[in-house]
């Protein structure tokens, strides 16, 4: 059996996918079936989380094995502070849902470092729940583009497209304890709500 937190569910997906449109629709409708509901996400907008966040905006330069060591401790925190991390929210009755988790440091990062390194610093429990919204490339960067902001580290089509088939390979091979989803991200938003509602039975 692998280390499973119950009622911990976690979006992934590239940059530009939905997968935050997507998790903030779940609570949503979570929260009308009467569960408390705790969404969060990673980066984190902890110390870690932001130095990450100055990381992939270029106003900080490092390694990308410092960049994933960082990755990896502000994930640490995020699950086991006893302020507001998961693990706590767990405990105290509610859903977790993150935009983000450990899947797409070896996705990201380990197409910048060594992905078995990556891997080890990044043991951690699965949620109970994975929904990947798989969406193409060209859409996540035209996404992207008509945000209006600069460009982050990792938005780059070429990357994209190894990140994608990083995830593909990632989510064949979950523990069979896992429930894992793979929803369409060029489909309209309603309809990629409904199927992940109709999924989740919490």
């Amino acid at each position: 059996m692998s280390d499973i937190l119950s009622s911990f569910i976690c979006f992934e997906g590239l940059d530009g996918s939905g997968k935050s449109t997507q998790a903030g629709l779940l609570a949503s409708e979570l929260e009308k079936r009467g569960r408390k509901t705790f969404l969060t996400a990673e980066p984190t907008d902890g110390a870690i989380g932001r130095l990450i966040r100055q990381v992939l905006r270029h106003e900080v330069r490092t390694t990308p094995c410092a960049l994933a060591l960082l990755y990896a401790a502000d994930r640490n925190h995020h699950l086991y502070n006893e302020e507001d991390g998961i693990v706590r929210n767990i405990r105290d009755g509610r859903v977790v849902i993150s935009d983000r988790y450990f899947y797409s440091s070896i996705a990201y990062q380990g197409n910048t470092a060594d992905v078995g390194y990556i891997r080890t610093i990044n043991a951690y429990p699965h949620p109970e729940y994975v929904i990947y919204i798989d969406t193409p490339v060209d859409v996540c960067m035209a996404r992207i583009t008509s945000r209006g902001e600069g460009k982050e580290l990792f938005d780059r089509t070429e990357f994209l497209k190894k990140v994608k088939d990083s995830f593909d390979s990632i989510f064949t091979a979950l523990p069979p304890e896992v429930r894992f989803l793979r929803v369409d991200g060029s489909a309209p938003v309603d309809e990629q709500r409904e199927k992940i509602a109709s999924f989740v039975s919490l």
